[in-house]
């Protein structure tokens, strides 16, 4: 399977919920770092676990960060964070959730309260 990924910048990109299986491509595409922003369990039990991904993710050689927040009601805590992430790990990031769009929404929500975003 190909991931369907969509940059918002040089560094940063984003997409809807990955597998385990996903890391190799992931990682062959040349990211360096994931970041899950999706809870486990949102989608119920088919939905594969965090643990289970970020673990491939990592013996690949790639950085994981966990960062579940909920699709609706982000605040600027988690925007912050997120915020944080991005400009602690090793670009170029792939951050994921359902769709990708919680993803962007964070990311934007984190350049606005002044987090440097990787260009």
């Amino acid at each position: 399977m190909t991931i369907d990924y969509r940059w918002l910048t040089p560094k940063i990109a984003v997409t809807g919920q990955l597998s385990a299986t996903d890391m190799r491509e992931a990682h062959e595409a040349g990211f360096r770092s994931i970041i899950c922003n999706r809870p486990d369990g949102e989608e119920g039990p088919s939905q594969p676990s965090q643990n289970e991904v970020l673990k491939t993710a990592k013996a690949l050689g790639l950085e994981v960060a966990y960062h579940p927040v909920n699709s609706v009601g982000h605040t600027p805590e988690q925007a912050l964070e997120m915020g944080r992430l991005l400009n602690s790990l090793p670009t170029p990031i792939l951050s994921y959730c359902r769709s990708g769009a919680r993803c962007a929404t964070l990311i934007a929500l984190a350049a606005q309260l002044g987090q440097p975003v990787p260009q």
